[in-house]
């Protein structure tokens, strides 16, 4: 196993902190404090406290109030010397002052010092020569409870000497005010990556809190030799690592939680000279139309004591509904890794020999899997092609819109997306993985025409892919997109593999496959500079 040049950087320089349950984080308890609680007794709290009640399964049910999803129109970095020219800067990176930054992080330290507080020591990253130490200090007990089954959670013998690598002030219930913070109204989450300090205010959502760590680790793991990724990842008997990019409600979580494989987990992975570990160490599922039959183990750790169900409706005696859209389409459970009965528990694999790239096409025009060269991988990488599930972000309509969000993640990517774009590449090429288009959304026509695809046809087209039988087939070359569509799957029948064939006006298949290949055309726009020819010449653009 070939290893790096250099050596790894640091990544556990102190942030000023002392062993007490609040060092590093700049607040002094003014009333109760709560360190490191175990599940009953943060649900407890939570109880006690109005933050949410039981399901007749003992999970803990919670509302997250207007913000069902993340708010990332509010989400800034600190413009600091030591890290302004390497962020990529603009609508996902917003730039916030340090003037700024010191007067929004005085003003919540301020208000956390007269609240009831609960503290949680946990780690990112499975690797422990690659993890980051996080301290959370937050308002909430059910947020506690959410990052307590989000992140890894520290051996007790752990405990007593953590010192942080990163703070999190998590104030979900203290507005900002824009006039005095620099921010653009009530809710801000701030990173200062030379500060190592994040500062989360005015949001409920339990999701912000997971995301913005997992900012950190794009910041800090490529300059270690290790390719963050927005991705779930699961492995075979003999080994064999699969890796799953894709957003929010393409099915990265349902895919990769395979009875017949160990899940590694179900988001977020780094992948570098060792192998492929996981950033968390546990779950969030949407469960909007969860059923016990396509998804057993998600519904399972669903209704479980210990997990946090948010935004999800239940009756008067805690019964669940999953198919209620009330509060939002963004319902989501949060449960640790161990809930899912074959989880592979410490985190990590091998190199991957599958590389899997997800996309909900809206279209309903992309065939539901095609193979892809390292090139081509590259450009869909970059690319990001999906559609964007209603309710995963604050101001989406009620239907899924087309967008490409590079890297399939780029909401998290504080460096320009070449910089992913080009370890992928690599990494592919050197360890020789297959990688594959699978598009879980529409066929038969684009969305409110065509239908969902088939979960049963995508698990089977999956699992001759990560068998290996897949590739030892026949293809052929799709003419608008340039993919390589396997010509039969025993089992499947051919209609299935090609998208065209399942329209009932082919017409209108050809428009509307033209129309996506120019969107995909003008997207890359901004890429083709930075890639090299071999890229650019997989770029999907119009026929001659």
């Amino acid at each position: 196993m070939n290893q790096p040049d250099a050596p790894m950087p640091n990544l556990h320089a102190p942030n000023a902190a002392g062993p007490s349950p609040l060092g590093g984080t700049g607040v002094r308890a003014g009333r109760a404090l709560h360190a490191n609680l175990m599940p009953p007794q943060l649900v407890a709290h939570a109880i006690r406290r109005g933050e949410g009640r039981l399901s007749v399964d003992g999970a803990l049910i919670v509302r997250t109030g207007v913000h069902t999803g993340r708010s990332a129109q509010d989400k800034f970095v600190v413009d600091e010397a030591s890290v302004t020219d390497d962020v990529w800067w603009g609508r996902v990176n917003q730039k916030m002052q340090p003037s700024a930054f010191a007067t929004l992080k005085a003003r919540v330290q301020a208000y956390l010092q007269g609240q009831e507080l609960f503290t949680q020591d946990l780690f990112a990253g499975a690797d422990p020569a690659r993890r980051v130490r996080v301290r959370l200090v937050s308002t909430g007990a059910w947020q506690t409870l959410f990052a307590r089954n989000m992140f890894i959670r520290p051996k007790p013998q752990e405990l007593p000497g953590f010192v942080p690598d990163y703070v999190i002030l998590h104030a979900p219930e203290f507005d900002v005010d824009p006039a005095v913070d620099g921010v653009r109204s009530s809710t801000a989450v701030a990173l200062s990556f030379a500060q190592k300090t994040i500062v989360i205010a005015g949001t409920l959502y339990g999701g912000e809190i997971k995301k913005a760590i997992f900012t950190v680790m794009n910041w800090l793991l490529p300059e270690a030799g290790v390719l963050p990724m927005h991705c779930s990842a699961n492995v075979g008997r003999d080994g064999d690592v699969a890796l799953f990019f894709g957003l929010s409600g393409t099915g990265k979580t349902t895919l990769s939680s395979d009875p017949q494989r160990k899940l590694i987990g179900d988001d977020e992975h780094g992948w570098g000279p060792d192998g492929v570990f996981n950033f968390e160490g546990g779950c969030y599922a949407k469960v909007i139309n969860l059923s016990a039959e396509a998804e057993p183990e998600i519904w399972a750790a669903t209704h479980r004591f210990g997990t946090v169900l948010e935004n999800v409706v239940a009756d008067p005696c805690g019964r669940l509904d999953l198919t209620d859209k009330t509060y939002t389409e963004n319902t989501r459970s949060c449960y640790p890794v161990e809930y899912i009965p074959n989880a592979e528990l410490s985190g990590r694999g091998g190199q991957p020999r599958n590389v899997v790239m997800l996309t909900a096409d809206a279209f309903g025009v992309l065939p539901p899997i095609a193979r892809l060269s390292p090139a081509q991988a590259m450009y869909h990488f970059l690319s990001g092609y999906t559609a964007r599930v209603a309710g995963t972000e604050k101001g989406l309509g009620s239907e899924p819109q087309a967008t490409f969000s590079t890297c399939f993640g780029a909401p998290f990517l504080p460096r320009r997306p070449e910089v992913y774009g080009r370890m992928l590449e690599a990494l592919i090429r050197e360890h020789g993985a297959d990688c594959w288009l699978v598009n879980t959304g529409w066929s038969g026509g684009q969305y409110g025409v065509g239908k969902r695809m088939a979960i049963g046809h995508t698990r089977a087209l999956l699992a001759a892919a990560l068998d290996g039988s897949l590739a030892r087939g026949s293809f052929r070359r799709d003419p608008f997109f340039g993919l390589m569509i396997p010509e039969s799957v025993p089992g499947l029948p051919p209609e299935v593999l090609d998208p065209r064939s399942a329209w009932a006006d082919k017409a209108a298949y050809d428009r509307t496959a033209r129309e996506l290949v120019a969107r995909f055309e003008r997207n890359f726009e901004a890429f083709a500079e930075q890639v090299g020819e071999e890229v650019r010449a997989a770029a999907i653009r119009p026929a001659a």
